[in-house]
């Protein structure tokens, strides 16, 4: 779910990492400190991890989507099934047996993001760029033209082998995430859209764009699924960004980047550019802001939210630079391009402290706080997390003033001599493991071993959508050996 996109002439399409991003990432980061050198990234390609991973699986991208802008992006779970989305399309594995998974079908279909949801024999996939038409045959086109279409589409994937386009919807300024909500009465689902940086040139993107779009799915007719609505989130504009231009400051909230429900405690937290919010959504139709919170200091652009088991904790990403630059480093801190994270005390928001990925990365690795879930564990609050080319972390935030990492996965830069856009866009538990979406190595498997989260093993769920939370059935801790 980055942020990497523009709005050039040819429409609303992803941003091509060159030159350019180099530059920018060598200004940010000029320098390693001592314990970071040179010598201690690794070389090209080279994995390092932690002793308590193992490093089970690699399916590499298939064609046509093993090129270096077919970007694997969002993952989603039912049953034995991962479904990967990527900027041409999207790729179903199948995943019964972890260790050996097995490319199922993919599906031609172009468009920016192309995250995933699924739900039943429904898939459905986010396109934010501006395209010709709404088939998956349709071509880049400039989103100043009325005609260009972006928005939701919809898969019939009952055969997993041959996954059938059902229906689009069209909604204002694309889709750049998408969140699953189930509706109370099990014949529903909703689909919250965000998506965000109107323009005035952009007839379907007009400013102020406060909002985000409600989608209707009528689970057994899903050809009836239609826009219902663009509730106003921000009545009084958000934050202005007014301290410095966003990348350097807080980016202007012109919409949400992602939303995260928890529907059995209808409850849902909104990462919105240069606010975060908690929205109660007990009227799935109707959400409403309950409290707000931001943080002009250190967050460049609110990016995403995990709550805890018990909803009452939420973290929230800081997406500095857009997801294209290098912001791992001793230069930019430990503050910024993090996690923040808040407890819920009396429905507000209350900042406790930050989490960033410890190990400094290569001023050629883009790198920064992006996409993650919990890990099921009796009493604790822990999660495992991806940072693009700074791979993924295994921390505690038990403790919300004093979390720490106890796991890690990394490659070396796609490249020593310029940033290439790559490496793990989302990392998520799912039955026992942790599958990993990378940007140009496809789908990685990775096995944990440690007593503090070995029983969460034990906990197994048929369906993952990460931005939409289930209270886990939590295992105890435990001191399991691997098998």
């Amino acid at each position: 779910m980055t942020s990497v996109r523009g709005r050039s002439r040819t429409g609303r399409a992803l941003v091509v990492i060159g030159a350019a991003i180099a530059m920018m990432a060598a200004t940010l980061a000029p320098m390693l400190p001592a314990q970071a050198a040179s010598a201690d990234i690794p070389a090209v390609d080279e994995i390092v991890k932690s002793p308590n991973i193992q490093h089970v699986a690699n399916l590499p991208k298939q064609a046509p989507f093993d090129t270096v802008n077919a970007y694997g992006t969002d993952l989603a779970f039912q049953d034995d099934y991962a479904y990967v989305g990527n900027y041409s399309g999207f790729t179903i594995y199948d995943i019964e047996q972890p260790k050996r998974p097995r490319l199922v079908s993919q599906v031609l279909c172009p468009g920016s993001q192309n995250d995933v949801s699924v739900y039943g024999n429904l898939l459905f996939l986010s396109t934010d760029s501006s395209r010709s038409n709404d088939s998956c045959n349709s071509v880049g086109q400039s989103a100043t033209i009325k005609e260009s279409w972006e928005g939701i589409k919809i898969f019939d994937v009952s055969d997993v082998r041959n996954p059938r386009y059902v229906k689009s919807i069209e909604t204002d300024c694309g889709s750049h995430t998408h969140t699953l909500v189930p509706g109370k009465d099990r014949r529903t689902v909703y689909l919250y859209i965000s998506s965000y940086s109107p323009n005035s040139a952009f007839p379907d993107c007009q400013p102020p764009h406060d909002k985000i779009s409600i989608i209707k799915v009528p689970v057994r007719a899903p050809d009836q699924a239609a826009l219902i609505g663009a509730p106003n989130i921000f009545p009084d504009g958000g934050n202005p960004g007014e301290r410095l231009p966003y990348p350097e400051g807080t980016s202007a909230t012109t919409g949400c980047h992602d939303i995260t429900v928890f529907p059995e405690k209808d409850l849902a937290a909104g990462a919105c550019m240069g606010d975060g919010v908690l929205i109660d959504i007990s009227d799935r139709e109707n959400p409403r802001v309950t409290a707000t919170v931001r943080d002009d200091l250190n967050f460049a652009f609110w990016h995403s939210a995990t709550f805890n088991n018990e909803g009452t904790k939420v973290v929230f990403t800081d997406e500095l630079g857009g997801g294209g630059t290098a912001t791992c480093d001793a230069t930019i801190g430990d503050k910024r391009g993090a996690n923040g994270i808040y407890d819920i005390v009396d429905g507000q928001l209350v900042f406790r402290s930050y989490f960033k990925l410890p190990r400094h990365q290569a001023t050629t690795e883009n790198c920064v706080a992006h996409n993650g879930s919990l890990i099921p564990v009796k009493g604790k609050d822990i999660m495992v997390q991806a940072w693009y080319q700074g791979g993924i972390s295994v921390w505690d935030f038990t403790d919300s003033a004093n979390p720490h990492q106890f796991a890690y996965f990394e490659r070396g830069p796609l490249s020593d001599t310029q940033l290439v856009l790559g490496g793990v866009w989302s990392s998520y538990w799912y039955n026992g493991y942790i599958y990993n979406s990378d940007i140009q190595k496809g789908l990685d498997v990775l096995r944990l071993n440690d007593p503090r989260t070995n029983k969460a093993r034990g906990v197994e769920v048929d369906i993952l959508n990460a931005q939409t939370q289930y209270t886990y059935p939590e295992r105890g801790h435990g001191d399991d050996d691997d098998d």
